[in-house]
């Protein structure tokens, strides 16, 4: 079977990932097929022990349009009883926002609905002076889904994701700067090139403590703090090879060599 060539594609650069949308022609809209196959890259990235970071890009003049509509009522399932039983789409931001690497967006254009979501989910997020960000939900009926109106509010602030979902304003690059959704603005011909050095500022660091401390900040900022699970995983960094090769390199003044255990 052959490769479907709009389908999200993952390719990595040393200890670098790339994530890359590629529906240029209807805006990166995302289809069914390509939630799936965002969670199964996801999935080999969760398993994977050598790939320390992962940039999430698209292909063309935007990052996403968000989920096409028009399949908007194939993505939850229900049971008899109408309870939503699961949302594919949520289930796959969330599980980019868990991936153990940092995860670094490269917004090379506006991003909309449920893709702002997935940026959001992102560790970092560098987009070019023509973002723009608009949330429908509240002109198409649609409530927004509660894993992302929880990281709206714990990473934005209730006032900005009030904005944003009871207003549906729609905000530019200085202002998307302003509310701390961008973390740089940047020149179209410099942004992937500055995605990939901040990637790269993650090599020298050392992997098992950077997941820890992302799972526990990402908790901490949920409200749902497991105070055992964050300490357990403090343990593990003391016992552990990296710390003896960061400590060793450190009072031998060089580069540390960390293998992530």
């Amino acid at each position: 079977m052959s490769e479907d060539s709009s389908a999200p594609l993952l390719i990595t650069e040393g200890t670098t990932a790339i994530v890359t949308l590629r529906r240029p022609a209807h805006a990166n809209r995302l289809q069914q097929e390509d939630v799936f196959q965002l969670r199964s890259c996801w999935d080999r990235l969760r398993q994977g022990t050598t790939i320390r970071a992962v940039v999430l890009t698209s292909t063309g003049r935007y990052f996403s349009a968000g989920y096409d509509i028009n399949s908007m009522p194939d993505i939850s399932r229900s049971d008899h009883d109408g309870e939503v039983v699961e949302n594919a789409f949520a289930s796959m931001v969330d599980e980019l926002e868990q991936l153990p690497q940092v995860t670094i967006c490269a917004l090379n254009g506006g991003v909309y609905g449920g893709a702002t979501d997935l940026a959001l989910a992102c560790d970092f997020r560098y987009g070019v002076p023509a973002c723009q960000m608009f949330i429908p939900a509240a002109r198409l009926g649609l409530q927004y889904y509660l894993s992302g109106l929880r990281r709206y509010a714990s990473r934005l602030g209730v006032d900005n994701a009030k904005r944003l979902f009871l207003l549906a304003e729609k905000l530019d690059a200085e202002q998307m700067l302003a509310i701390g959704y961008l973390h740089r603005i940047i020149h179209p011909n410099e942004l992937l090139p500055q995605a990939l050095q901040t990637a790269r500022q993650v090599e020298g660091l050392a992997p098992l403590a950077i997941s820890g401390m992302k799972a526990a900040l990402n908790a901490i900022a949920k409200g749902c703090v497991d105070e055992r699970a964050i300490r357990l995983a403090e343990a593990r960094t003391l016992s552990s090879n990296d710390i003896r090769e960061g400590l060793m390199a450190w009072r031998d003044k060089r580069s540390p060599l960390f293998a992530g255990a």
